[in-house]
């Protein structure tokens, strides 16, 4: 597949709270979105999906549900059918996991598929779903090249302190290890950024799930996240990072096997633990006034939030910029204002809750004393790209791409 115009690309992204999806044309200099979607699976708020063209119109898409992989591609293409928009020449994922042996972006092959479906024990939350919908595409796109685009690629050379586990050998060699996710995003963010990527970064993504990720010139050197998407700051239904010794405790006591820990780890903890009403800080903002643990939630939050960046900052010896990204990083500036109290000792503005989406370009900071930088840095409010991001590394696996003859 060689074409110097580009490539129609559709970027699926099943993410832990949707499945989001955009067309798009991608060729060296461009990656023009076409049409996007969004089929929403977050808890405690109603179920929604939606459509919309390249200029942000919204389109007339009544899917239904989307209870399975198979019906959201069907209802995806056929969405593309009937607004005339050309068939996609590749299709990308977004793999969240690709355990020890799928460390890099890479095309979908028998092989591939083999060494994801056994790194289904990493992230069996996301694997099945992903794994089932690169079967569906498979299904409605023959023929043409499918990507695997990994959340983890972008922390796959994290410096060995940061990467290795304090576990027995033994175990570590059986791929037991800090990978880190939201690299996809983290990836976007520095792409946009380009020219005035500063040395020293620390991105928030926070959204049903959240991580925080030390960016030192464009690479990663810590991120919350480690073997799993569940460790790190507080999350919706996560509870991120937890003394272990909670975990013998429930199993010795409470008599938990491997599943309730898990359920409890990752559906039941986090927001939704904390305040027994909802993973949701939309619904928790709402309650907070008269539900003390509703109040509780969203000052935890915070709270793990700021913790996170400070230790990055610490990482990385300073910060230059603090990016908020995700539905919540995004969306939500009385939790940045929030998060951002207290970063003052950091250089980071304590801003109002809605500064920051503004913020002028970033500045090399001005020295102190002595030759090295002061820490100080701004904050600044941007997109995670993810799926533009999906669609630009699919362009640059398939473009050389040929269909496997048959015998």
């Amino acid at each position: 597949m060689n074409d110097d115009d580009g490539l129609t690309v559709l970027a699926l992204n099943a993410g832990s709270s949707s499945l989001k999806f955009g067309l798009y044309h991608v060729a060296a200099d461009r990656c023009e979105l076409l049409v996007s979607g969004v089929a929403e699976t977050s808890h405690g708020h109603k179920k929604a999906s939606r459509a919309q063209d390249g200029a942000g119109e919204t389109l007339a898409w009544e899917p239904g549900p989307l209870a399975t992989p198979e019906i959201a591609v069907a209802r995806i293409g056929d969405l593309l059918v009937n607004q005339g928009l050309p068939a996609p020449r590749a299709v990308g994922h977004r793999i969240v996991h690709g355990g020890p042996s799928c460390r890099q972006h890479t095309l979908i092959d028998a092989t591939v598929l083999q060494h994801l479906h056994a790194a289904t024990p990493f992230a069996p939350l996301h694997l099945p779903t992903a794994l089932a919908l690169v079967a569906a595409a498979q299904d409605r796109f023959p023929g043409i090249a499918q990507s695997a685009c990994l959340d983890t690629a972008f922390h796959s050379d994290l410096p060995e302190v940061a990467r290795t586990l304090a576990i027995p050998r033994d175990l570590r060699e059986r791929g037991i290890e800090r990978y880190g996710f939201h690299g996809l995003s983290c990836e976007s963010i520095v792409r946009q950024l380009g020219g005035e990527l500063p040395p020293r970064l620390v991105v928030a993504h926070l959204g049903h799930g959240a991580s925080v990720t030390a960016i030192a010139s464009g690479r990663s050197i810590d991120t919350s996240m480690g073997f799993t998407p569940a460790g790190g700051v507080i999350m919706s239904t996560r509870c991120g990072d937890l003394d272990p010794g909670v975990l013998s405790y429930v199993v010795r006591e409470l008599d938990y096997d491997a599943a309730r820990l898990g359920t409890l780890v990752h559906q039941q903890s986090g927001l939704l633990g904390i305040s027994g009403i909802s993973g949701d800080l939309r619904e928790l903002h709402a309650a907070a006034g008269s539900n003390p643990d509703a109040r509780l939630a969203v000052a935890m939050f915070g709270y793990s939030v700021r913790k996170q960046i400070a230790g990055m900052a610490v990482v990385l010896g300073g910060v230059d910029l603090l990016v908020f990204t995700g539905g919540i990083g995004e969306n939500d500036p009385s939790m940045r204002e929030l998060i951002c109290q207290g970063l003052g000792a950091l250089g980071i503005p304590e801003i109002p809750g809605q500064a920051g989406r503004h913020e002028p370009s970033w500045q090399p900071p001005t020295k102190g004393g002595g030759d090295r930088p002061e820490s100080h840095g701004g904050v600044r409010v941007m997109p995670s790209k993810e799926d533009e991001q999906i669609a630009r590394h699919t362009w640059r696996l398939a473009s050389g791409w040929r269909a496997p003859t048959r015998s």
